[in-house]
């Protein structure tokens, strides 16, 4: 098994094979964590939000779902759910622009670490892709408006992925402060791999 820790406000990439299962964990309890997955099997995908809601008719992934490339190929399958969720599939991934405008530059931010991530194994992406928001509080409203809420995932809570191609994952520990979207304090997120073979 592999352990990784994603300290706080800061990016990994980690590498993955077809079967691997994946547990994203949240040690201390209400910290958002962003995924990304691109596929090293061929031609460059990547793992589409947009994609996946439409294919899974949900806006939220339940345990059996499966999270769909740009290309509508398989990438993943969530196989466990210890948390209560929601899993957010409809924001981007805080940038420099959201920081400056709460009166923030140069704050550390999730765009930034995953380009960060990507440069390091040789990718040069122009745009980033929306990730899975992994535990954070943002269910639509009645009247459609989106609140972004404390995250409400306690300590220990987890997702357990399995992956359905080779891939490579970048998994962040978001970098929000100045919101309740990570509760009062951003913390580190942990990544366990357990190898297929």
């Amino acid at each position: 098994m592999r352990h990784i820790v994603v300290p706080p406000q800061s990016g990994r990439s980690i590498r993955v094979r077809r079967g691997d299962l994946i547990r994203i964990i949240d040690p201390k309890g209400k910290q958002v964590s962003d995924l990304w997955a691109f596929s090293t099997e061929g031609r460059l995908d990547w793992l589409s939000t947009s994609q996946t809601r439409d294919i899974t008719e949900r806006l939220f992934p339940k345990p059996g779902d499966h999270f769909y490339s740009a290309a509508g190929k398989i990438m993943l399958t969530l196989v466990e759910d210890a948390s209560p969720g929601p899993h957010d599939m409809l924001y981007p991934a805080c940038d420099s622009a959201l920081y400056e405008r709460a009166g923030l530059p140069n704050h550390p931010n999730c765009r930034d670490n995953l380009m960060k991530a990507l440069g390091a194994e040789g990718i040069d992406l122009p745009f980033a892709p929306d990730p899975v928001d992994l535990f954070q509080n943002s269910l639509p409203q009645p009247d459609g408006t989106l609140v972004v809420e404390a995250s409400v995932n306690p300590p220990g809570g987890y997702v357990r992925l399995r992956a359905e191609q080779d891939l490579l994952l970048v998994v962040t520990a978001c970098s929000v402060d100045h919101h309740p979207t990570n509760g009062d304090a951003c913390t580190e997120i942990e990544v366990e791999i357990t190898s297929a073979a």
